[in-house]
């Protein structure tokens, strides 16, 4: 594999920079054997928990921490984060192999973890430089990925020491009333309102279906792919949001941000993943494929495509919020409030039929 397909990462930002000797120093002291001070390196993206490479001289570590500035209340738990990983490696290989947490605020001014780096490509908004792939694997590489969704799916919760992850049993109601709170508190006055599309979920929604481990962020951005010939997904990162909830709201999440080729061009234009790639299957085809090996009927999936389009609304107003109030200055969120607007026209499209 080149270096041209592998997942670069790039200067730190100014106002994400850290003492990498105050780092070093702590992080030797838990894990054996590093020489030097790393090289540190900033992921792309960034707009939730920020990711580093610690490029020691023989092995590549990867450091996660919490963002700066405003945060949901129940977000960027380290110690969470860090937990569901320890936990489900054993029982799912897909989660990468966690090092050591630092809950000393002293050596980063935040929790962080460590990790071992899981070598490979991911696939973001286009291909990288001189990889292609024909239909036939663009469409296997889709149904591998949904199948590592269902194979999570089946997770023995209890088994893996993660019954008491989340709440579990009224996860649709608790999602509907949270978002919608969240929103309302992250509002600017740039936005709609959505008074009619949370209505409308509080109206229309179903009772939970399966209560599982759910990623809560599936898609191929947070992937790792072993290699541009076999295309095998050998790692599932960015374990942030992950609960115990309903097997079809994290469906619904992976379902937004899975734009076809025929989509419109906002859409096009925000796309995180290449899911327009010829012989991609389209948003239903996916549902139907996930549903029909689940054993879980299709017949109120309007419900979950207005309330993955909010939330992904809601996600996108938070880190907008932080833009518009100055506590972040990433050029990147400046225009997010406008895509806010946008899901919102979704919403209703979706709500009409």
């Amino acid at each position: 594999m080149t270096d041209t397909l592998t997942d670069q990462p790039g200067e730190v930002r100014e106002e994400d920079s850290f003492d990498t000797a105050a780092v070093h120093e702590w992080l030797s002291s838990h894990v054996d054997g590093l020489r030097g001070l790393p090289v540190v390196r900033q992921f792309p993206g960034g707009a939730s928990n920020l990711t580093y490479l610690l490029r020691y001289p023989d092995r590549d570590l990867i450091l996660r921490r919490p963002p700066v500035g405003r945060k949901a209340a129940s977000a960027h738990d380290m110690k969470r984060e860090y937990r569901v990983q320890r936990q489900l490696r054993p029982v799912f290989p897909y989660v990468p192999n966690v090092l050591a947490l630092c809950e000393d605020h002293a050596v980063l001014g935040s929790d962080f973890y460590v990790m071992e780096r899981i070598p490979g490509i991911i696939l973001r908004g286009d291909l990288p430089p001189g990889m292609t792939i024909p239909p036939d694997r663009a469409r296997a590489l889709a149904f591998d990925a949904i199948d590592r969704l269902i194979e999570l799916h089946r997770v023995d919760p209890a088994a893996a020491g993660l019954g008491d992850l989340g709440k579990g049993a009224g996860y649709v109601e608790r999602q509907v009333r949270g978002w919608s709170e969240r929103f309302r508190a992250a509002r600017t006055d740039n936005v709609p309102e959505f008074t009619e599309v949370m209505a409308w979920l509080e109206e229309n929604r179903p009772p939970d279906v399966r209560i599982c481990v759910i990623h809560n962020d599936f898609r191929f951005d947070n992937m790792v792919l072993d290699g541009p010939e076999t295309l095998n997904v050998v790692g599932i990162l960015d374990w942030e949001m992950a609960t115990l909830g309903d097997a079809l709201m994290d469906l619904a999440g992976t379902v937004t941000y899975w734009i076809q080729a025929d989509d419109d061009e906002v859409a096009q234009r925000t796309r995180k993943q290449p899911t327009h790639l010829p012989g991609m299957p389209t948003r239903m085809e996916v549902v139907d494929y996930y549903c029909d090996r689940m054993g879980l009927s299709t017949e109120n999936w309007t419900f979950y495509e207005v309330f993955g389009a909010f939330r992904l609304a809601v996600i996108m107003q938070q880190i907008y919020y932080r833009y518009h109030h100055g506590q972040t200055h990433n050029p990147a969120f400046k225009d997010l409030w406008m895509y806010a607007g946008y899901l919102e026209w979704r919403c209703r499209k979706a709500m009409g039929g």
